[in-house]
Order: C-alpha cells, then structure tokens, then sequence
C-alpha cells in the first residue's frame, strides 16, 4: 500500500480539512503562477520595445538618410518606455512596504533643490492629540521633518477692468475732469499687453502654432479664433519691428559676425502652394574671449538665398565673418567692393562633417585619422575657451598651428594618392578649397574655430518650422523675424523672454521714455527699476531685476539701448 495512502486519517473531517488546506495550497499556486506569467508577458513586451528601439537607433546610425529616424521621433519612444518603467515601479512599491521606503529615501537624496525664487506654501500637519500618553500633560515640540514638492497653478486668465470716474464741481457746473485712457497695443481690443506676450512666446519660443494656442483657450471657456490670435501677432510685430531696426544695425556695427541662412517655408496663394524663403541669420556672442558687447541674434527674411540677398544684407558691414563656407558670401570678401571688404573665417565642424560622413558608413582610415587631428585642435579650444582673445592667439600660435600645417601636407599627400572621383578626393578638396578661410581663427583670438553659434540660433526656427509647417505670406515670414529676433536675443541674457515682452510692449505702446518731459523720464525710470549709469544720456541703459520676478528686466544692453534710441533720437 501507497506510505502516503496509510498516512491519511481515517476521520471525515481530518480528511476534509487536509483537502480544504490542499486546494488552498493550489490556488496560492495558480495565484503565485499568474502574477510570475503577467510579469512575464510585461518583460517580453519591454523587450520587444527595447529590440524595436535599439534596431531604429542602428538604422539612424547606419542606415541609409531617407530611412533614418528623427531624433524626435526616438525621444518619444524612450518616453513610452520610461513611463512603462515607472509603472512597474509604482505596483512594485504598493506590494511591498519595504521597498517603497528605500525607494523613497533613494529619490530624496539623488533629486535637485528647487529654485529658491519659487514662491513656498507651507502646509503644517499637526497631530491630532498632542497630549501626553502618560500624564495627560501638553507635549512642546522638540523638532520637525520638512519636505518639498514641485506644484503649479494651472493658466489662469483674468478680465482687467479699467474704470476712469467723471468728476465735477457741483457748484460752478463748469468742466469736467476725467484721467486720460492708458494707451494699449491694440486700441478697442481685448488682450492686455501681457496677454499678446504670452501668445507670441507660445508661438516662437514653445513653437505652439496659434491653432493650438485657440483650442487651449477653448478649454476655458474663452472662444477666441485663430484669426484673432494672428491679429494680435501682427500688431505686436509692427510694434517691434523699429526695435528689431536698431538691434539689427547693432549687431552690423560689430568687428565680428556669424552668419548662415534656413529655409521658411512661404505660402503662395497664386500657385496654391509653398514657396521657399529663407530666413538669414546674423549672431554675435563674444563671451568665448572676454568681448564686452552683448550678445545678440537677429533673423530677416529674404525671399531666396542667392548673393545679391547677402549683399544687402551686409552691405555696410566691415569686419569679420564667420560663415559655412557658402559661396554667396564670397562676394563679399571682393577688394573691389564698395565699402570695405569682410574677412571669411570658414567653420571645422563643416569641414568635419565631410570626413564623417565617409568614416560612420564604411571603413575609412583617411577619413578617420582626419577627424582625429580636427579632435586635436578641438581639445586646445575647449581648454582656452574664456579667455583673452590675444590668450587664445598666443596658444592657438603655440599649440594648434603646427598641427594645422602638419595636416594640410598630410591631405596634399593623400590627395595625390586616391582616386580623383572618390568621396574622400572630394572631402580633401573641400578642406583645401576652404583652407585659407579655415586657417584664419589662428591668427585672430576673437574667431572661433566653427559656427556653432549660429548654428544653434536656426534650431528654433527648425522647431516652429516643423509645427506651423510655413508663414503664410512674405509679410508674416518677416513678422515671425522681428519676433524670433526678440526672443532669442533673450535666451541669450537668460532673461524670460514672456516677461520682457510684456515689459517692452507696455513701454514702447506708452512711447517710453518721454523726451519732452526729462524728469518725468527719470521717474519712469526709477519705477520701472532702470537707470543709467554714470556717462549721460548716451550711456547704455542698464536694467536691474523689479517687482516683475527676477531676471525680468536684466542686464540686456542691445535691446534696452534701441528701445532707449528708438523713442529718443538725440
């Protein structure tokens, strides 16, 4: 007979209580089984999704550019993936007390403090009975635990409105006094001038298109078009353009430029579809090398991007100019043209980018011994990026031209020794072709080795580009300039951009600053927290944080200065 068999008790319910245990048993089991199966399909799945995004990252890596993923398009998966991480997570901790608690104290000391101009709402949660346990007596407090969590306050819009009492005197019966109405940015509109600010750095900072922008209103209640938003745009630009006049004959005063071009897509209503503008960049940024002129970018749209749009352009402009290396800017360096002729300093990144796009797709030992002596001079930069520019020429003279001129004889040679038709001839001879405007940040401090600055100051025209798809005429491509302009120039200072266009639209709307009346231009000044410093009226206006938030109004020399030269021509 079966051992298992005699061990049973010959009792009913001794039988049925082992049975009762015995199922229970299994279904602990089939319940252990379930929960092991459902953490397996979630693994697969994590898995399928992680195989999917490592093959789309080979494919952006090394396929062929018209099946490469956009960068974009990556982020948003690497999103999917987190947020499934996170829920996994999140049923982990509510399962187990303990692990929630490590969690918890891991999250506290890896997270960031949060700023300290943010407003704090203290919230004390106090126990319900502070009495002594023991005696019955008050217990005083000895200590307290404090912690932080980021809020916020979702939009919400507000309805200003203005009353202007009528007096009079009862016993005359003569006149009537009334205070004058406050000039707006659009007389008999709607929108303070607060409202238009936030519209516009929606549009050209956040790159949210005003379509966007009129369905989120809706969510309020607030039954304003698209229409009407593009109104306001347009007043606001015609507000700012003389503004953006006087930064742009700022920035042509420099002894130093970058410059390049993007497209901007133009709608053509006669041909029923887009036409390519451009949108040409002028930056200057000279922090590099202790320049004291402020930083500043400038966009102006253009209808194409042969010479003659470059020439006017920078037709009055005499220094140097740190391009790409596009032709149409040759022409520019002529000594038989009118005005003096500029100096093309040319970009190492282009010229990198020409043997890294034979090295990343095949074997290329050419290619690849070429991106490492530019990863030399590239090394020298980053260790003398913020000094001096006669610093930087005294290293670059030291350090970097010997393994320029050492590489100039290493492309000759290998030139001569490759076929004339290869990608690696042609990468050689767009090295050499360029090499004199290449060599010219060695005997300049102030020239940078590339164009990167210019280079990033077109990603956010790539951005509203790729949500609004295109301007809707030449007139709003030159109006999406002037406020690009703005915004950007404010990145630049760190400054919000929301909070200075707010403040720059009231201003110039109220034509600030007064030249007829000085002392009530000095009040103005005081009240809105500028001054100027010791020099007169033709010092540059500086501008210090007011009751607006911090970084408000800070120092931004470039626009401040022809907001100051626009409203008072002296």
């Amino acid at each position: 007979m079966n051992p298992a068999a005699e061990a049973l008790p010959d009792d009913a319910a001794a039988l049925r209580a082992l049975l009762l245990e015995a199922w229970a048993e299994r279904d602990a089991e089939r319940a252990g089984n379930a929960v092991l199966a459902a953490e397996r399909d979630r693994l697969t799945g994590q898995n399928d999704r992680l195989r999917h995004l490592i093959r789309q990252l080979q494919r952006m890596q090394f396929g062929k550019r018209s099946e490469k993923l956009d960068p974009e398009q990556l982020n948003l998966g690497l999103e999917d993936l987190e947020q499934a991480v996170a829920e996994t997570e999140a049923e982990q901790e509510k399962a187990d007390p303990a692990l929630r608690q490590a969690r918890s104290a891991q999250r506290r000391a890896s997270r960031g403090s949060l700023p300290d101009h943010l407003p704090r709402i203290e919230v004390v949660i106090e126990p319900d009975d502070i009495a002594c346990p023991c005696c019955g007596a008050a217990m005083h407090a000895i200590g307290e635990d404090r912690s932080q969590r980021l809020d916020v306050i979702p939009a919400q819009y507000q309805v200003i409105v203005t009353r202007r009492p009528k007096y009079a005197c009862r016993a005359c019966q003569e006149g009537v006094v009334q205070a004058p109405a406050p000039a707006r940015l659009i007389e008999g509109g709607l929108p303070t001038e607060r409202m238009v600010a936030h519209v516009l750095v929606a549009k050209f900072a956040d790159h949210c298109p005003l379509y966007r922008q009129a369905q989120i209103l809706a969510r309020q209640g607030i039954e304003l078009d698209r229409a009407t938003l593009a109104f306001w745009v347009g007043y606001a630009a015609a507000e700012a353009k003389p503004l953006w006049r006087l930064m742009r004959e700022e920035l042509l005063r420099s002894t130093k430029l970058f410059v390049d071009e993007t497209r901007a897509p133009v709608l053509d209503p006669g041909r029923g579809r887009t036409k390519t503008g451009y949108l040409w960049v002028l930056a200057r940024d000279d922090r590099a090398w202790q320049g004291g002129a402020p930083p500043g970018v400038v966009y102006t749209y253009a209808p194409g991007r042969g010479a003659e749009h470059a020439m006017a352009l920078l037709k009055n402009f005499t220094g140097v100019l740190q391009t790409d290396g596009y032709s149409a800017y040759r022409s520019l360096a002529d000594p038989k043209r009118n005005s003096s002729p500029v100096s093309l300093a040319y970009c190492w990144s282009h010229c990198r980018r020409q043997f890294f796009e034979i090295a990343r797709n095949a074997t290329a030992p050419i290619a690849t011994e070429a991106l490492k002596r530019i990863a030399e001079f590239y090394e020298i930069e980053a260790a003398i990026r913020g000094n001096s520019a006669d610093q930087r020429r005294a290293v670059r003279q030291q350090k970097t031209r010997p393994l320029v001129e050492a590489m100039k004889a290493w492309l000759e040679q290998r030139l001569s020794q490759v076929s004339g038709k290869s990608n690696i001839a042609k990468a050689i001879r767009y090295a050499l072709n360029h090499w004199e405007g290449l060599l010219r940040f060695l005997d300049d401090g102030r020239i940078e080795i590339d164009s990167n600055t210019v280079e990033r100051a077109m990603r956010p025209i790539a951005l509203t580009r790729k949500n609004a798809l295109f301007a809707g005429s030449d007139e709003g491509a030159e109006n999406w300039a002037v406020l690009a302009s703005l915004i950007e120039t404010c990145k630049l200072h760190g400054v919000n951009p929301e909070a200075y266009l707010t403040d720059v639209l009231t201003k110039l709307v109220n034509r600030w600053p007064c030249v007829e009346d000085r002392r009530a231009y000095a009040l103005g000044l005081r009240k809105a927290g500028l001054s100027r410093p010791q020099g007169g009226e033709d010092a540059p206006l500086t501008s210090f944080p007011s009751k607006m938030g911090a970084g408000a109004l800070k120092h931004v020399d470039i626009l401040a200065e022809s907001a100051w030269r626009w409203r008072s021509p002296l």
